[in-house]
């Protein structure tokens, strides 16, 4: 089975990137496949490599970096909800002038066409969050 997922919660202010995560570890581990993990509203702060949780505490925006290294999954944060929240990679720090880029590795900023793609290509999608 073919799987979208949609993240739309931030990581550390709701369970539901928590629980993304390990449904999405869990249906890879089925041996299905992971279209896209499409994150939205303020899941698009899963994608900051800046985020620096205490030592004893999970690394959210690590785990899905090292998923997606592993099982080369396309994590895609939406353009207008990084933007509004400070997410940036390089092409978009240049276009809007700004001095450095935040992505965490493993992402990509693209727009709601990605999301829309994987609505029509995945045979089921999921949505985390609000």
């Amino acid at each position: 089975m073919k799987f979208g997922i949609i993240v739309s919660a931030g990581p550390y202010t709701h369970q539901a990137s928590d629980t993304a995560y390990q449904f999405s570890k869990a249906v890879l581990e089925r041996g299905h496949e992971i279209l896209r993990i499409f994150f939205y509203h303020d899941g698009v702060n899963n994608g900051t490599r800046l985020t620096t949780p205490p030592q004893d505490d999970r690394h959210i925006t690590n785990r899905w970096s090292e998923l997606a290294a592993k099982h080369e999954l396309d994590l895609v944060v939406c353009v207008a909800a990084a933007q509004r929240r400070g997410i940036v990679d390089v092409g978009e720090a240049k276009r809007h002038g700004k001095d450095a880029n935040n992505i965490a590795p493993g992402f990509r900023i693209s727009g709601l066409g990605q999301l829309i793609e994987v609505g029509i290509q995945a045979d089921r999608v999921i949505t985390f969050g609000d």
